[in-house]
């Protein structure tokens, strides 16, 4: 018994059985005690320890909990076999050491980030509290699959007003987040569907695609979004696209290939259109863009959006819009399903869209977004024609077109050095094919403060020895 004589430190704050614990677990991890070692029995170890035999009763006891030692009656506790347990703990720490840390920029053009001043926390906050008001016990349960009814009613109102889609709240379904959504549609799709994407498109998507082991094809898009001429020689049943304001080019499907993308799905059965409307909120040239989904008269565009942008990336709430003939299929392949977003959580926003704040904060944002826009060109015209904007129609980022004999990716660690991060538009193509003549480069502003923008293009374009004309 000596072997615990020096580990056991009275004067710890940690308590002593967790010690006594701690200690009888690692000598078994190592091996110091052979598998089938009968310990000490609890009153001659609380003896030997001067401590409580109560002490002794609870590390033994959690010891038995977790399968290191095993009590066998009348006759004591015996160490137990654990080489499995020692393994997941040498493969815990591995990962811990492994884990990388994401480098902080000291100007980074990052087109998801938000502006978070503007957040109208009061309002929220108000919100927040009456839904925590103890006659809401019943938000402590599980709600409807697809998201409260509450909420999906708010949604379909403000879909239809705004980007003229055509639902009721039942055909809404609700998940915290695009990354949780859209592996429950294609799994609804079935295996024989084939998805076209845009090219270049959004990476977390594609790789949703892959990782759920669907067979993808790469699409072309230029100035007017998805070249569907080259979509309808493909095997694709079901096409991907971001009409309103196409990521990351900023294109928009112009009216005859939305026709033709409609008709393209119309024309066999099994082929839908799955429209991202991830910013249509923030247009800033004309009249909104209307959805496909608004159009479609064979019930082929699934709809799908969320509030990272218009509200804040971290409340993880957005939505896809069914078909009213996929609805039941959906219902009876995923029976037990239960939304993954908060009832709380879903309760405050939907009262904060019921009461106006909503439309109220999107008016004030798309404001704020437009003079930061205009603040960024009027930054950048300044070194035309070396640098060309496109894609400021909408949305919170734009793309540069540099006259530079560099490639976009050697733009991209040009700017790293001076610590700045801008995104190569060569990273979102799915290969070499559709890569422009003259580098492109993808800025985001969304999360700049106004006063910051000016300085920002200016230590961009120094980093690329660009100077005004």
């Amino acid at each position: 018994m000596n072997m615990w004589l020096s580990q056991i430190d009275k004067s710890s704050s940690t308590p002593l059985y967790e010690q006594l614990y701690r200690e009888m677990k690692e000598r078994i991890i190592r091996g110091d005690l052979a598998v089938g070692t009968k310990l000490p029995s609890k009153r001659k170890l609380a003896e030997f320890l001067t401590i409580s035999q109560t002490t002794i009763e609870l590390a033994y006891g959690q010891l038995v909990a977790e399968g290191f030692i095993t009590a066998v009656a009348r006759s004591g506790y015996y160490v137990e076999q654990v080489e499995e347990l020692a393994y997941v703990e040498e493969a815990r720490d591995e990962l811990i050491q492994t884990e990388s840390v994401k480098r902080n920029y000291n100007i980074d053009f990052n087109s998801g980030r938000i502006d978070t001043t503007a957040f109208p926390f009061n309002q929220w906050r108000k919100y927040a509290k009456e839904v925590l008001d103890e006659t809401s016990r019943d938000l402590l349960l599980l709600g409807h699959p697809q998201g409260d009814v509450e909420l999906r009613q708010e949604i379909a109102s403000y879909l239809y007003s705004s980007r003229g889609v055509i639902c009721t709240a039942q055909q809404v379904v609700i998940g915290s987040g695009t990354e949780q959504l859209m592996p429950l549609l294609i799994h609804l799709l079935g295996k024989q569907a084939i998805f076209a994407i845009e090219n270049p498109g959004y990476p977390m998507t594609h790789h949703i695609f892959a990782n759920n082991d669907r067979k993808i094809v790469a699409v072309s898009v230029d100035e007017e979004g998805m070249k569907v001429s080259e979509l309808e020689n493909q095997p694709a049943t079901v096409a991907y696209v971001t009409p309103s304001h196409q990521f990351p080019t900023g294109a928009i499907l112009s009216a005859s290939r939305r026709v033709q993308l409609l008709n393209w799905a119309s024309n066999k059965e099994g082929r839908y259109i799955i429209e991202d409307d991830y910013d249509s909120e923030f247009r800033y040239v004309g009249r909104p863009i209307p959805s496909l989904q608004g159009m479609d008269q064979r019930e082929r565009v699934i709809y799908i959006s969320t509030f990272s942008k218009s509200l804040m990336p971290s409340l993880r709430i957005a939505y896809f819009v069914l078909p009213k003939h996929l609805l039941q299929a959906y219902r009876r392949t995923f029976p037990y399903y239960s939304s993954t977003v908060p009832r709380l959580d879903q309760h405050v926003l939907a009262q904060f869209m019921q009461d106006g704040h909503f439309s109220k904060h999107l008016n004030r944002m798309r404001k704020l977004y437009r003079k930061k826009l205009e603040k960024l060109t009027r930054a950048l015209d300044d070194y035309k024609p070396t640098v060309l904007i496109s894609g400021e129609q909408a949305g919170m980022h734009i793309v540069l077109t540099v006259d530079s004999q560099l490639t976009d990716l050697q733009l991209v660690e040009l700017a790293k050095q001076a610590d700045i991060r801008v995104y190569a538009l060569s990273e979102y193509h799915q290969s070499t094919e559709n890569i422009y003549s003259k580098p492109q480069v993808l800025i985001g502003f969304g999360g700049f403060v106004e006063a910051a923008i000016e300085p920002a293009v200016k230590a961009l374009m120094k980093a690329w020895t660009i100077k005004k004309p």
